[in-house]
């Protein structure tokens, strides 16, 4: 993900921006979607889309007080033959196609990098190995920007891996060609003081199909911001993603899935496990079917397991429907603590508690690694989650 050294604060280059009329759709709480840092006031955190966020631990992210500095990020690009990896400037016309900044940083974020990073598959394209983006964080303050587009009838994996300590903002473009296959895999495993925050805009083309795995371990504070609309019918969203928070982490996911065109389909499935004194963990969902959009097909479904006392979620399903013409459309939200029969049952068999608990936490989210497809990366993750266990019961 390219990077901003020292581009002012507040500066904004909404001029000439090719952008999508689809993906201009915020939400009905929040000021119209805007490429200029000044059409969003600065947040005080009464505001819907802030309430939850503890803005005093952005680092300036939000007022404009963060002015790129310190090393930042670096960030290296593995890719198969075929793809093109480019470094470009902010006048590029592919930047800004799939979604326009919804909120200050994401604004903040658009007006500050320098550089873009724009990673191409050509269509017909079949890739056999994944795509690996790595960004680490090596201190300081830094703004990026990243697009990943696919051609038509191409197919890739994706696979975005955080890590290091940094406060940093960005936005991330995936825009998906006619018939195109993409699957993303986003992993925040940060250091324990990172800040990031960020938004995803993906703009997914007639048939094709698009596949996000959001994965966050790490950070101080992560506030991720996921976003789908569509540019064609037939088109099918998958947005899957699984958390662990730690005492005094926040991490906070805030998801739309636009339907914005007839026919088109969307699945959201996010689970989270939460532990130790202040740790907090926000899920918005939000889907939007528009009057136009007949034939929607769609659900979205959060689930959260407390491991301890002290934690804190805040889950909050949203779904808006302006036509009755749809396939179908649902929600759903549950939080709860572990299932103390399930402990009984795996104890009463000789299974120690803490060995029980490992495997009830890791059933609950086996279902979820299972979408990521990249071996190296679930043998990853599933050994995350053995740590985090281990270090409650320590």
């Amino acid at each position: 993900m390219a990077e901003a050294q020292n581009t002012p604060v507040g500066s904004t280059t909404a001029g000439a921006i090719a952008v999508a009329a689809e993906s201009t759709v915020a939400t009905r709480m929040s000021a119209p979607p805007s490429f200029d840092v000044a059409d969003f006031p600065v947040p005080h955190g009464r505001e819907e889309e802030w309430r939850f966020t503890p803005l005093e631990r952005l680092r300036g992210l939000h007022d404009g007080t963060a002015v790129a500095s310190g090393d930042g990020l670096k960030v290296a690009v593995e890719a198969p033959e075929g793809v093109t990896v480019e470094l470009v400037g902010r006048d590029d016309p592919r930047l800004g196609r799939a979604g326009t900044p919804v909120d200050r940083v994401a604004a903040q974020a658009y007006s500050a990098f320098e550089q873009a990073g724009v990673v191409t598959v050509p269509k017909d394209t079949v890739l056999t190995e994944p795509i690996r983006i790595s960004v680490h964080g090596q201190g300081g303050v830094s703004y990026g920007h990243q697009v990943i587009e696919l051609g038509a009838f191409a197919e890739a994996v994706v696979v975005i891996d955080h890590t290091g300590d940094v406060v940093t903002a960005a936005n991330v473009e995936y825009v998906l060609g006619d018939g195109a296959k993409l699957t993303v895999v986003s992993v925040q495993d940060w250091d324990d003081k990172a800040v990031h925050v960020a938004q995803h805009n993906a703009l997914v083309g007639r048939d094709a199909s698009f596949k996000s795995v959001v994965v966050t371990f790490g950070g101080d504070v992560v506030r991720l911001h996921p976003r789908v609309a569509y540019a064609g019918t037939g088109a099918e969203a998958e947005l899957y993603g699984l958390y662990f928070t730690d005492a005094g982490q926040h991490q906070e996911h805030r998801l739309l899935v636009d339907h914005n065109t007839p026919h088109c389909k969307s699945n959201v499935a996010y689970k989270g496990a939460l532990q130790g004194d202040d740790a907090h963990a926000v899920w918005i969902g939000d889907v939007l079917i528009e009057a136009k959009a007949e034939g929607t097909d769609t659900y979205e479904m959060n689930r959260n397991l407390v491991l301890t006392d002290g934690a804190r979620v805040d889950s909050v399903p949203n779904l808006e429907i302006e036509t009755g013409e749809i396939v179908g459309a649902g929600h759903a939200s549950a939080t709860g603590r572990f299932d103390d029969e399930q402990l009984f049952y795996l104890m009463a068999r000789g299974i120690p508690q803490h060995e029980a608990r490992r495997l009830v936490v890791r059933g609950f989210f086996a279902e979820l690694v299972q979408q990521i497809g990249v071996a190296d990366i679930e043998e990853r993750l599933l050994a995350k989650i053995e740590e985090e266990l281990e270090a409650s019961v320590a």
